[in-house]
């Protein structure tokens, strides 16, 4: 692997070459990455990602569904609309809970699913070239423990003080 690419010490570099921002950076490509090829399904990342969830797993919870796409409860309702506007979803009544609603997958949301996860292996191949496999070992494991940190730097960051009003 040629290093002629990467830059200098994080420290040693420009903001926007920090590790954090480089993170950033990268998680907007693959987003932009995947949407731009999810729009000849007419799905988008957020979409395909709950498809393929409800897919794997079975009927589920909205707010179940949003903790797993880490995004809110009123946009999760406003993504399962799109898709059961679609028909590849539909909400059916929780048996034991009447006022709970499951997110079940559609057959012709499953169809949809095939094709998604079509779409994810060949994007992932490419993203993945002149990667091997110690090195996504390697990135995941730093990965992982950042976000271990990220939770402990959130659990323990006091609450802002209230702003004082103006004069």
């Amino acid at each position: 692997m040629s290093n002629a690419n990467l830059t200098p010490h994080e420290l040693d570099s420009p903001p926007w070459l920090r590790v954090e921002s480089t993170l950033m950076s990268t998680a907007r490509l693959l987003r932009v990455a995947f949407d731009a090829r999810l729009a000849a399904l007419d799905l988008n990342l957020t979409q395909a990602s709950l498809l393929g969830y409800v897919a794997e797993f079975g009927a589920t919870t909205q707010t179940d569904l949003a903790d797993h796409l880490g995004i809110g409860r009123a946009q999760i309702g406003s993504v399962i609309d799109r898709l059961q506007a679609r028909h590849l979803v539909e909400r059916q009544p929780k048996p034991d809970d009447r006022r709970v609603w499951l997110v079940a997958i559609t057959d012709e949301g499953l169809a949809l699913a095939d094709r998604v996860n079509e779409v994810d292996t060949v994007l992932r191949a490419e993203l993945r070239r002149g990667i091997g496999r110690e090195e996504r070992q390697a990135l995941a494991w730093v990965m992982t423990r950042l976000q271990q940190n990220l939770a402990t730097a959130i659990a323990t960051t006091p609450p802002c003080p209230p702003t004082p009003p103006e004069r």
